[in-house]
């Protein structure tokens, strides 16, 4: 089993991977980017591929999602969270007053952003492929006044010192993964996520509102709710929409059925196990009601042509 991830190594996204014994056993193949990454799951590169997809700070890695929505055609196995640290780090000897320039992924760079301006205002900003790359060029060069925004584990890959530690803005960091294959779809544990991307017929009022009262109909809560442009011109949209469930459900299954008839196009992303707590109680009492008006509809419909 081949595991691509976003590389290189050190990059919390191999931290993150690290968290599940059965990948942590597999070959593991750093790839430069995150579209590389869900590319070579596609190809058949690798036989899947783990990417970030969403940070509690700065919200979702657009490439991430974008690919997956409009580039390729893979489907999400499992989500992975875990706390985010990020330092700054620099080659020995670099003092917080000599840094000049610091490098990280551009993620990165958002949640640490009122951090930096309070304490390097005026320095330049340079975008990496990751964090870890950004401790990888800065470690190779050791060009002097040159900082990188990484995990701490880069900085004992990489040869490099801890100039200041945890500087996100907010304490409560986390960052949200997926591994992605290029098909099947988990089974239910009643713990469950479902990822669809809604196009739209055409952009007229309400039609948003149509779509959220599929969901409110059948009490299928929403944990994701998001806009993208389409690519087809200004004004375009479609919705990523994650939601409480799997396609296995009843409710589920009938909520996609209606969105698919009523919307120009549903792309399925996947049914996955669920990182955190459980919360599956309504989940069950929703299953319930319709698999028991369900069962009177279809006691009525026994009569249906009969005098």
């Amino acid at each position: 089993m081949r595991v691509g991830f976003l590389g290189p190594p050190g990059t919390f996204t191999e931290q993150a991977l690290l968290t599940q014994p059965d990948l942590a056993a597999a070959e593991l193949v750093p790839v430069v980017t995150i579209p590389d990454v869900l590319a070579a799951v596609a190809s058949g590169e690798v036989d899947l591929g783990f990417v970030p997809i969403e940070n509690a700070i700065e919200g979702t890695v657009n490439v991430a999602i974008d690919t997956l929505a409009f580039e390729t055609d893979l489907r999400i196995q499992r989500e992975v969270v875990i706390n985010i640290q990020l330092d700054l780090l620099a080659a020995p000897g670099t003092r917080l007053d000599d840094v000049k320039k610091v490098v990280s992924f551009p993620v990165a760079m958002a949640q640490v952003r009122g951090w930096m301006a309070e304490h390097l205002p005026n320095v330049e900003v340079e975008a990496s492929n990751s964090t870890a790359d950004a401790a990888r060029l800065v470690g190779e060069t050791k060009e002097p006044g040159v900082a990188a925004v990484a995990p701490a584990l880069s900085a004992e890959l990489y040869g490099l010192e801890i100039l200041a530690e945890d500087i996100e803005d907010h304490p409560e960091n986390q960052t949200r993964f997926v591994l992605v294959s290029r098909s099947g779809i988990p089974p239910m544990t009643g713990h469950d996520k479902t990822t669809i991307v809604c196009f739209q017929h055409a952009d007229r009022p309400g039609s948003l509102l149509g779509m959220l009262q599929e969901f409110a109909a059948r009490a299928i809560n929403l944990t994701k709710l998001e806009s993208r442009p389409t690519k087809r011109g200004l004004g375009d949209y479609c919705f990523i929409i994650d939601l409480v469930g799997h396609v296995g459900d009843e409710v589920v299954a009938d909520c996609l059925r209606e969105l698919k008839a009523k919307n120009a196009d549903v792309k399925f992303l996947g049914s996955y196990p669920a990182a955190g707590e459980h919360g599956e109680a309504l989940r069950r009492e929703a299953d319930a009601g319709w698999r028991a008006a369900d069962e009177w509809l279809a006691a009525l419909r026994v009569d249906l042509g009969r005098p």
